[in-house]
């Protein structure tokens, strides 16, 4: 069972990379062997700081704006063969930004948009490789989400993407998954972390009796791109300790 969760001699890139949950799968990958390429928005890898949850140590960087679809059409593909792309880019914006066209958009585009660009950019690497697509939604995508309307809507919108793609790309040999995410500790979440009030309301909700972590993340993902989920397709898997439940 443990070489089904061997990534040695594989290539993977995860879009949204260099910080918080897509960060922890990077490394996930990284210490089952494979050779892990992440992209970002920040000018170089040093323009992170590891107080934000960004760890770029063994990693490829490429600064991408994945919310302009000319970018990811121009970007450079990190390796001449691809064995999974991980699709973890996101965005919020707070204070009932998401009601105004401007926020809507700018959310939209990150999450949702930039999403089938990037699953296009990649796809005939992935063909020839019979690779995997992994997609990181949130359970904001399975209820409402008061406040924020473009965060719900787009991450909705990626569960459906997923099992569409996991439907019409399957033919090519590409098998298309996703996971949703529950409360995970992260530079997103810090409107709930940094309130201890509003923080023991989340984790009273929480069957687990705990946030999830990064870590947590990659575990699922890394499940789903490996040859334990070879029957797997258009799947969403939800990781939430409960939350949802």
């Amino acid at each position: 069972m443990q070489g089904d969760t061997d990534f040695t001699g594989k290539r993977v890139l995860v879009v949204g990379g260099s910080s918080g949950i897509g960060n922890g799968i990077a490394h996930g990958f990284a210490q089952r062997g494979a050779q892990v390429h992440v992209w970002g928005t920040r000018a170089s890898a040093v323009d992170y700081d590891p107080a934000d949850g960004s760890d770029l140590s063994g990693l490829g960087y490429t600064c991408v704006d994945v919310g302009d679809p000319d970018a990811i059409a121009a970007a450079p593909l990190p390796f001449d063969s691809l064995d999974v792309l991980v699709l973890c880019q996101g965005t919020v914006v707070y204070k009932r930004g998401e009601f105004q066209r401007a926020g809507w958009d700018h959310v939209m585009a990150v999450n949702l948009d930039s999403l089938m660009h990037c699953a296009n950019h990649f796809r005939d690497q992935l063909a020839a490789a019979k690779g995997s697509i992994v997609i990181v939604s949130s359970i904001s995508g399975l209820k409402a989400n008061v406040g924020n309307p473009a965060y719900a809507a787009s991450k909705a919108g990626a569960i459906s993407l997923t099992k569409t793609l996991g439907q019409a790309w399957a033919p090519l040999g590409i098998r298309v998954n996703g996971l949703a995410p529950g409360l995970v500790d992260t530079k997103l979440t810090k409107v709930t972390t940094d309130h201890p009030d509003r923080l023991a309301g989340a984790l009273a909700r929480i069957p687990d009796g705990r946030m999830g972590t990064p870590a947590d993340m990659a575990g699922a993902a890394i499940f789903l791109a490996s040859p334990l989920a070879s029957y797997v397709t258009g799947h969403t898997l939800v990781v939430d300790g409960g939350l949802s439940l």
